[in-house]
């Protein structure tokens, strides 16, 4: 179980890194696809543009990073909620077999398996 965990959470950052890289590149692509108009005070814009992006890209990055991140959380936590389900699915088919022996006096009843 503990090896399968393992391998969920490989695949799990290896999935959530995809898309983030995913997200990166289209926030950069569609940036770049922008054409600034012209304008007459060339020597000042430029500095105050390049300054822009850059805050713009790393806010981006940040709202990636938060947004992974929450995803992160929310499927570990589906998985312990998944675990706890199985737990008691197995808890209450273990139940059910238990009260079938006991009420059938522990004959094997329509051949089911027991486990």
């Amino acid at each position: 179980m503990d090896r399968d965990s393992h391998s969920e959470d490989t695949l799990s950052t290896m999935v959530l890194e995809n898309i983030k890289n995913k997200l990166i590149h289209a926030f950069r692509a569609s940036e770049e696809s922008r054409v600034d108009p012209p304008d007459s005070d060339s020597t000042v814009r430029p500095v105050s543009i390049g300054r822009s992006y850059k805050a713009n890209e790393e806010l981006r990055r940040a709202q990636i990073d938060g947004a992974i991140t929450w995803l992160r959380s929310e499927l570990l936590e589906m998985r312990s909620q998944d675990l706890q389900l199985a737990q008691t699915l197995l808890g209450l088919n273990s139940e059910i077999q238990r009260l079938r022996r006991e009420s059938y006096g522990g004959v094997d009843v329509g051949g089911e398996d027991q486990q």
